[in-house]
């Protein structure tokens, strides 16, 4: 059970785990918020802002010199800090029935199933924070039906593999590897072919504002508890922005994504599992 309830928090990553893909969002009703950063780097950030725009007008006043063709600067997108969700409040106003959903609610519904559904391969970077607070990195790779890999920077041992039928975390430093059914996990989600939140899911949270579109998910289970899976997705574009996993025993795990390419296709032998391995 414990180990059951520990492999859905790794998933969150997720999309989750990131687990890619794995839990969910967090932030409705009781769930409690990332603790904001503290108010004392505040002013730091704001002289770190001045410092950069004074970079980039240096930058541009050297460019225009030495007749440097824009196209030779590459610049690297950084990882984002996952965000709170400002309307959590809301969510927990959301009609529990999905017969109870207003017009509105129903668009944004149409939205997000839109874009699950028509993205059939993804790949990018992630930034994963757990509920003590820890924060990694890596890259994923999705490509659907039921494939997703998680590759996690160095000196983190872990990988997050999903192959079709299970989902396999592998710990390289301890060579252990355990397997999950991919059907009990909230990856199923992002990595269905067809996604219908209200046919498929126990919708409980649907919002919208300027700058995110959020859906809240619950999965109940009779053995383990009950777990919550917080989609966010960008406002203006639908790009998937983060996810949020909550386990059965509360403890939130936050995976934000960026740098998100959706023409490339993943090599297929990322997703293999060599299920002999670490017995």
């Amino acid at each position: 059970m414990l180990r059951v309830a520990a492999t859905i928090t790794t998933a969150a990553m997720l999309l989750a785990a990131p687990a890619l893909l794995l839990a969910a969002p967090a932030w409705a009703q009781s769930v409690p918020t990332p603790k904001p950063r503290p108010t004392a780097a505040a002013p730091a950030a704001k002289t770190a802002v001045k410092s950069a725009a004074n970079v980039n007008d240096m930058t541009a006043s050297i460019i225009k010199q030495k007749n440097i063709p824009r196209e030779a600067l590459v610049v690297r997108a950084q990882a984002p800090n996952p965000s709170s969700n400002p309307f959590a409040g809301l969510l927990g106003k959301t009609p529990t029935s999905t017969a109870q959903l207003t017009p509105e609610q129903r668009s944004i519904i149409d939205r997000i199933n839109g874009y699950l559904s028509n993205t059939p391969r993804l790949t990018g970077r992630f930034v994963q924070v757990g509920p003590d607070g820890r924060r990694a990195e890596g890259e994923f790779y999705l490509s659907k039906p039921g494939r997703v890999r998680f590759e996690y920077d160095d000196p983190s041992p872990i990988e997050l593999i999903a192959d079709g039928d299970s989902v396999v975390i592998r710990d390289r430093k301890l060579a252990t590897q355990d397997v999950y059914p991919l059907s009990q996990t909230p990856l199923r989600f992002l990595l269905a072919n067809r996604v219908d939140l209200m046919r498929d899911a126990n919708l409980t949270a649907v919002y919208a504002d300027d700058t995110f579109i959020t859906a809240v998910v619950e999965e109940k289970n009779g053995v383990v508890g009950t777990s919550r899976l917080m989609i966010m997705f960008d406002a203006k574009d639908m790009q998937l922005k983060q996810w949020t996993v909550t386990d059965p025993q509360g403890y939130d795990t936050t995976v934000a994504v960026y740098n998100l390419d959706t023409t490339k296709t993943p090599d297929p032998s990322l997703f293999k599992v060599d299920y002999t391995r670490y017995r």
